[in-house]
């Protein structure tokens, strides 16, 4: 049997892809390396609200929900913000994927675990698993296999520009359950979390370039060493530079599109997921499947949300110079009613460019942090 698609990966944005291509009426396969769909957890498990309206499931897994953070930078400086109705769900991972593996399956896809890719020989992806070695025949392949992405590496696509070490683990911790907690100072290039799964459990994680089980230790040491759950991971930052090709469409975390001001990857990758099943249709139905063809899929999610991660990157490295005592002011300089307005009515943990055009138009900010500090934002929004 030749497939019209072959998805490799089963989490949110292969799932998501072999969905979506099941319904557009197109024969199916999605293969898994891992025994288990959802397993291991490699994310904080915090979605905003339309990440998980995204994914097209109900709120089986949702554990919690929140309407807040709390910054701390760790010196001092502290910010509160609450939007009074719910922002985030703080969900399960496992029964997630599962979740939405299910619903691929009822739309028609079919589901190989335990079998990895090994190889791509013409229009043959040769694969590894339960039923030895295959040859499984593919008009069209999506790449939806994670940071480390084998499908990537074996066209010879360059990879993305920047990965980070992510470490987490779920303690017995009080806190108020509608508020994460965010410690930009905990590790110096990125930031680390507190993320309640209810009142008296917590995530606790970080990410960082390097040393991040250092930091991490450093870390979680405030909240003792009674850990319930480990979850380490990748997050790849900085979108590779080019996501199609040699019959191929690479989405999600493979393709480089987590969020680079919050490490988040599955709103962008279930999005990046449907529009790579429309290409994907088209091509089908056309029985063409050039890279000229393939690069509608390209256009498609950059006009979507490919500038959101442009200035994300740009935050990202604007972030990255900053001193922990530049933090701390930044702070300080938030915790002021009208910008905590602002970010209450304008946050959005998925397109932040709005809230980084109105945070830019405040002058009380820019006083507070520098002609410096307000030209760089200037040029984050510029380009």
């Amino acid at each position: 049997m030749v497939w019209d698609v072959v998805v490799v990966g089963a989490g949110p944005a292969g799932s998501a892809a072999a969905r979506a291509c099941a319904e557009e009426g197109l024969s199916t396969l999605c293969i898994e390396e891992h025994g288990t769909i959802g397993y291991p957890v490699q994310c904080a498990g915090l979605l905003s609200v339309s990440a998980l309206a995204e994914c097209g499931v109900s709120n089986r897994s949702v554990l919690n929900e929140v309407s807040g953070a709390r910054m701390v930078s760790g010196l001092g400086g502290e910010l509160l913000f609450d939007a009074g109705v719910t922002k985030a769900h703080v969900v399960d991972r496992c029964l997630l994927d599962r979740e939405m593996a299910e619903k691929a399956a009822n739309a028609g896809a079919e589901f190989r675990l335990k079998t990895s890719a090994s190889g791509i020989s013409g229009t043959s992806l040769l694969t590894r698993g339960l039923r030895g070695r295959e040859e499984i025949p593919f008009r069209l392949l999506i790449a939806a296999d994670g940071p480390r992405s084998t499908v990537a590496r074996m066209l010879g696509l360059q990879r993305p520009a920047l990965y980070l070490a992510g470490v987490q683990a779920e303690v017995p911790y009080e806190m108020n359950p509608r508020y994460v907690e965010l410690h930009p100072n905990a590790a110096p290039d990125f930031f680390g979390w507190v993320i309640p799964v209810s009142g008296t459990r917590a995530r606790v994680g970080l990410c960082a370039r390097e040393h991040a089980k250092d930091h991490f230790d450093r870390f979680i040491a405030r909240y003792g060493q009674n850990s319930l759950h480990l979850a380490t991971g990748v997050i790849p930052l900085g979108v590779m530079p080019q996501t199609y090709g040699r019959r191929a469409l690479i989405v999600g975390d493979a393709a480089g599109f987590a969020k680079p001001t919050s490490g988040g990857g599955i709103y962008t990758g279930v999005r990046s997921a449907k529009h790579a099943a429309a290409v994907a249709a088209a091509c089908c139905v056309r029985g063409e499947f050039d890279d000229e063809s393939l690069r509608d899929y390209e256009r498609r999610w950059k006009e979507d949300f490919g500038k959101e991660l442009d200035i994300g990157m740009k935050a990202l490295r604007m972030r990255q110079k900053m001193t922990p005592e530049e933090i701390d002011r930044l702070c300080r300089a938030l915790d002021d009613p009208d910008l905590i307005a602002t970010i209450v009515e304008h946050g959005d943990m998925d397109r932040p460019g709005t809230l980084l055009r109105k945070l830019a138009l405040k002058p009380a900010l820019a006083r507070a942090m520098g002609i410096l500090f307000a030209s760089g934002v200037r040029r984050i929004l510029t380009g």
